[in-house]
């Protein structure tokens, strides 16, 4: 088939696209041009570029005209964040390709009542980014349901990979904790170390792509969460995380209020939003529909992201990996 990624050069596109020629399928990927994939492949070679901006092209309602004209089999949406944009390019595709996959997120659900999260038990979404990315699957599921365009949504947790800073074992970027964890040094972390956080390689999110294209009819007007096999809280994660370095973590509950009065605005925010929505979630629907076989377990797909950033000198820690 004729596949059209849309901002195919991010995370998940990184490893996505070149799945999909690997499957035997012609790519096109269309994207900004201004990054390059975060892992080089030969597969990219076979790859066709499209430079488009996608925010200024849904301002001026030609971003659809310019994907239908590609003639597309299938269309990849992995940047798509409102409901307008995503209402838009259904309208356009509609009866004129066969099947629309959109890249959502496990924030479509608000903090956990009851774990694990299935498609149909999360509570309401908080937060603009989640509403929207809730909106627009539902959207989708009643365009199928009403013999509309064949659409599917795939929601990722917290992806991780070579090339980008994970989310932390405190829900955030701040690279102190890593500094902190690697040294064996005392860690105030916020609550009781119970917080769960689900990540997922975003191999495996291009996996449960891949899958998702190669089994339509499953997948025709679904969602599907996308994670790793298992989930990490607070507490088991920043003991994993130090005896990477050989060290055990020193962790020192705090209040909330406390966290907030010695950590940096942005990282304080970070960790609440992450912490407080406790989320981990099941990959059930995806395994029996799709087949969906994640690989990585979540601290593997870290511990890969961790490596990468030390080699290459983007994360100070002190003293070398012995994981």
């Amino acid at each position: 088939m004729r596949v059209v990624v849309i901002g195919g050069s991010g995370h998940i596109g990184t490893f996505l696209v070149p799945r999909l020629v690997r499957t035997g399928h012609e790519v096109i990927n269309i994207s900004r041009g201004i990054r390059t994939a975060y892992t080089e492949a030969p597969e990219w070679q076979q790859v066709r570029q499209v430079v488009a901006d996608r925010q200024q092209e849904d301002a001026d309602g030609t971003f659809g005209d310019r994907v239908a004209g590609l003639a597309p089999d299938a269309v990849i949406d992995l940047v798509c964040f409102t409901l307008e944009a995503a209402t838009a390019l259904v309208e356009r595709l509609r009866g004129e390709v066969g099947h629309l996959l959109h890249c959502g997120t496990v924030w479509r659900f608000g903090p956990s009542d009851k774990l694990p999260i299935s498609e149909t038990t999360g509570t309401a979404p908080i937060g603009e980014y989640g509403i929207q990315k809730d909106r627009i699957a539902r959207m989708l599921k009643e365009e199928t349901a009403s013999g509309g365009l064949v659409t599917t949504s795939l929601h990722p947790g917290h992806i991780v990979g070579p090339g980008w800073h994970p989310i932390g074992p405190l829900g955030n970027l701040d690279p102190a904790v890593w500094y902190a964890l690697s040294a064996g040094q005392p860690l105030p972390i916020p609550g009781i170390g119970v917080e769960m956080m689900h990540h997922v390689h975003a191999d495996d999110v291009a996996q449960a792509f891949e899958r998702a294209v190669e089994h339509r009819d499953a997948a025709a007007g679904e969602d599907f969460n996308v994670v790793a096999p298992t989930a990490l809280n607070v507490r088991g994660y920043a003991r994993i995380a130090a005896g990477w370095f050989g060290r055990t973590a020193s962790l020192e509950p705090v209040t909330w209020e406390q966290f907030r009065r010695t950590t940096a605005p942005e990282h304080a925010e970070a960790s609440w939003e992450h912490l407080h929505r406790s989320q981990c979630l099941t990959i059930e629907k995806a395994r029996t529909l799709l087949g969906y076989a994640p690989r990585y377990e979540p601290e593997a797909a870290v511990l890969e992201s961790v490596r990468w950033l030390i080699d290459h000198e983007e994360l100070k820690v002190a003293g070398p990996l012995c994981a």
